[in-house]
């Protein structure tokens, strides 16, 4: 009952006074905690991005860094497998051309300190700036475990030296193995100073920079705030990813989160990259007061900006949205004439602002539209002809090939359609079937003319042939998109309903009605036309055969319309047969025909 007295259009005057009415008594402070929360998602959004750009960026690094290396490595392994000839044993392992490799190794890359190369019985040969430390030969113990297992090792980030000569390194080891037997281990250690100057170079801005193994222990820092091998899962970012174990391999992950505690406590954003690799992780972190310091400014802006905006609007609307009302309500009405189809329409309206050139702009419009219509109009219409006329071209050059068929494609197609609008079909299916019907035989093309042109019966060899012209002509139209729906007209109008047809032997409903009705018309002007195998039929006769083959080969519904067609326009007399006259046999027409057989040829 309520819509009974809803106005079925709002005029847009009352939308627009409403909308700047409702504007200047929003309070202040809504509309500035909006503003507020909208720029705080965007700011963490940003920060989050930039976080995660950086982390990954040196995620992807340290894995590239850690590949390369331990391809240098195996490399090294199968160069050393080569020089030994496989053996490793005893002082084989002492030999100066394998100590020349692992020397060259060595001074391959600044970020190698140490390598050596053990045989299965634990001895051999070293290089390098550095002798390892207990901690190193302890590194190198668990190294040589995992190769004789054939497992790659990446060891615990180390600190070796002291003071201002001290620097990070961790061991990484490959096994050496020569058919699937253990030759021995190749284990080097890596300077980890590449990754503190890569955490030096995004340290700043507020970004703490840090990287993080798998318990969650400190690698490497960009600030001697941390030590390596700290724990650092007393932050909340760190203790997250150590809870994830194989998920955090997997993405990155932003958390919010406080460090410290107490009065000291620190409310931060943060933000993890797995190093998946070396199950390693690249944490950066940021205060969060930073990251929004500009939220407070803008806010304030925001509300003097607001402030402005309504007294402004309030004052200018009430005036602007008249003036700008009346020429839409002009526009509209010329909007509805043009979509019922009147493109003579033209907006009469004066205005020195957009809207007049608005006007100016819908009246060309208007006028080009009236214009490309008619175009399309005429372009259609002459392309239509010229469709129908390529068609009858090509069919006709088919029916020129047998002279006993000339303008049997002109005659079937006149059958067809009489045959669908005699059983009521829409308009475009007749259309179907007037161009399926016109090209129904113009896989004849690919029909040698020694069969077509044969005087007498054909073979059975022959007949195989000839009965390919169906698919012939389907392959030929397959590729037009806009012949499609014609070709089962054209490959199927010899498919029989008892299943003896060909090309398929489809049965039934399994023929397609266009098929159907094409058959019946080719079987009708095949019993009426002089071929060589058969003298031509009247057209009773004609009708009399096809009744008797109904429902066995030809579709009882099409025969019957054709038939129908026929009867309708029987004729009492007996005048020569204008399709037999033009068909290209010999003598006149020797039989009685309907007249609208006769209507049909011509």
């Amino acid at each position: 009952m309520v819509r009974k007295f809803l106005p079925t259009r709002i005029p847009i005057l009352y939308v627009i006074l409403s909308v700047l009415v409702l504007i200047s008594v929003v309070p202040m402070f809504f509309y500035s905690s909006q503003v507020q929360s909208i720029n705080r998602d965007r700011l963490i959004t940003n920060e989050r991005l930039l976080q995660n750009t950086v982390t990954r960026s040196v995620a992807d690094d340290i894995s590239q860094h850690q590949e390369s290396f331990r391809l240098m490595q195996t490399n090294l392994a199968s160069a050393l497998q080569v020089a030994s000839g496989g053996d490793l044993t005893g002082d084989h392992v002492q030999a100066p051309e394998l100590r020349a490799l692992l020397e060259n190794f060595v001074s391959s890359s600044e970020d190698l300190d140490y390598a050596t190369l053990l045989n299965s019985e634990a001895k051999g040969i070293s290089a390098g700036r550095i002798e390892p430390d207990a901690f190193l030969q302890r590194e190198l113990e668990q190294a040589y475990a995992a190769a004789r297992d054939t497992r790659a090792y990446n060891g615990q980030p180390l600190v070796v030296g002291n003071g201002k000569s001290s620097h990070t390194v961790m061991l990484v080891s490959t096994p050496v193995k020569y058919r699937d037997r253990f030759l021995g281990m190749i284990a080097s250690v890596v300077d980890l100073d590449f990754l503190i100057r890569r955490l030096h170079e995004i340290d700043g801005g507020g970004l703490t920079p840090y990287v993080v193994d798998s318990q969650g222990r400190l690698v490497a820092g960009a600030t001697s705030e941390y030590a390596t091998g700290q724990d650092m899962t007393n932050l909340e970012i760190v203790h997250n990813f150590v809870e994830q174990g194989g998920k955090a391999q997997m993405v990155a992950a932003t958390r919010e989160f406080t460090a410290g505690s107490g009065r000291k406590s620190v409310a931060m954003l943060g933000t993890y990259s797995p190093v998946t690799n070396l199950n390693w992780a690249v944490v950066v972190q940021k205060p969060r007061s930073e990251a929004y310091s500009s939220v407070f400014e803008m806010q304030r802006t925001a509300r003097i900006l607001a402030l402005f905006a309504i007294a402004l609007s309030i004052g200018v609307g009430i005036i602007a949205a008249r003036r700008i009302t009346n020429p839409l309500e002009v526009l509209t009405e010329s909007s509805h004439a043009i979509a019922r189809g009147d493109f003579s329409q033209r907006v009469q309206l004066k205005s020195r602002t957009e809207i007049g050139e608005l006007a100016q702009t819908f009246n060309f419009m208007s006028e080009e539209l009236e214009h490309f219509v008619e175009g399309l109009k005429r372009a259609a219409a002459e392309n239509r002809e010229l469709f129908m006329s390529s068609i009858q071209m090509l069919a006709g050059a088919v029916d020129e090939k047998d002279p006993y068929t000339r303008g049997h494609s002109d005659r079937v197609t006149k059958y067809s359609v009489l045959i669908a609008k005699e059983m009521g079909m829409p308009e475009d299916f007749l259309e179907t079937v007037r161009v399926s019907a016109q090209l129904h035989d113009v896989g004849k093309i690919g029909i040698e003319d020694r069969i077509l042109k044969k005087p007498g019966a054909l073979t059975a060899e022959e007949f195989e042939i000839m009965k390919t012209h169906t698919t012939k002509g389907a392959n030929i139209l397959r590729p037009v998109a806009q012949l499609k729906e014609m070709i089962p007209g054209i490959e199927l109008h010899h498919e029989s309903l008892d299943g003896r047809g060909y090309p398929h032997a489809l049965k039934g409903d399994e023929v397609p009605m266009l098929a159907r009705i094409i058959a019946v018309a080719d079987t009708f002007d095949a019993l009426t036309t002089n071929r060589p195998y058969q003298q031509a039929h009247d057209c009773e006769d004609a009708l009399r055969i096809i009744h008797s083959i109904s429902g066995k080969r030809l579709d009882p519904t099409a025969r019957s319309n054709r038939s129908r067609c026929s009867s309708r326009h029987l004729s009492a007399r007996r005048n020569p047969c204008p399709t037999h006259r033009s068909n290209g046999s010999q003598g006149g027409c020797r039989f009685q025909c309907t007249r609208q057989c006769r209507l049909s040829a011509s």
